[in-house]
């Protein structure tokens, strides 16, 4: 399966619209990929919470008709990153916006939806301003051999919260996609927990940050593809722009799980 995970980088000066061009033309330009993977709210950005309001769209708005069309010229799997969602109704803290991921197929049409579960903020910016989503999900993509594989959606501050990741692995996932708006300070981390998650679930992990600066917060960059085993098959070593494009064996996922069952030894 080759994948191709675009880290990309922008600052306050860039409009919306002329993002989403931009990102467009990136996601054409990677057509002979079965899946690409866009970071975490790129369109509003991730810590600029004043441009979320206006940013806000519904699921029949404009961003995911661009992302539904870009889907279709690059002709693979589409994961759109996330974008600032108006919900049709008030949510139960009362929030009208949620951060919300899609995933596109070849021809446009939604294969999946996942809201964040885990609001990053302390109180301020995504628990003030955005609903939590409750849904685990986990969906099959094509996985460009004419199957398909098992595939969990996360974002951004759930690689923290383990027990989400488990949760997805008991529900059969090999793969986990994870976009992401991850500061700089703490990039390390960052780093750190995707392989974790990818050795204590043996699945592959697929990373994709943001770079550039925006709200004053220096964004980590740093995105990657993790082994089942841990090893890392690909990595943006910088804060920039990037394209990481990697052929993932699937196979492998699920030899080393049958050489080295240490799922099966679970007790809790």
């Amino acid at each position: 399966m080759r994948i191709a995970v675009v880290q990309l980088a922008y600052g306050d000066e860039e409009s919306f619209g002329a993002r989403v061009d931009r990102v467009a033309g990136i996601v054409a330009g990677l057509a002979g990929h079965d899946l690409v993977l866009l970071p975490e709210l790129w369109g509003a950005t991730g810590f600029d919470y004043t441009r979320w309001e206006g940013a806000a769209q519904p699921l029949d708005g404009p961003w995911v008709a661009a992302m539904a069309d870009a889907a279709r010229g690059l002709g693979a799997t589409l994961h759109a990153g996330s974008f600032v969602e108006r919900l049709p109704e008030p949510g139960p803290d009362g929030n009208l916006l949620a951060n919300t991921s899609l995933v596109l197929s070849a021809t446009g049409e939604r294969l999946a939806l996942y809201r964040k579960v885990h609001r990053f903020g302390f109180g301020a910016g995504e628990p003030k301003l955005m609903e939590a989503g409750e849904d685990v999900v986990v969906v099959d993509l094509p996985d460009g051999a004419g199957g398909s594989i098992r595939t969990g959606l996360s974002t951004c501050y759930d690689l923290r919260f383990p027990e989400l990741y488990r949760r997805q692995q008991e529900d059969g996932a090999e793969l986990l996609l994870v976009p992401a708006a991850w500061p700089a300070a703490r990039v390390a981390h960052w780093t750190l927990l995707g392989r974790a998650r990818a050795v204590e679930n043996q699945c592959v992990v697929v990373q994709g940050n943001t770079g550039g600066t925006h709200a004053g917060y220096e964004m980590g960059g740093h995105s990657q593809v993790v082994a089942a085993t841990g090893e890392v098959l690909a990595e943006a070593a910088h804060t920039g722009a990037a394209v990481l494009s990697v052929d993932v064996d699937l196979t492998a996922t699920t030899a080393y799980r049958e050489a080295f069952p240490v799922l099966a030894d679970r007790r809790l």
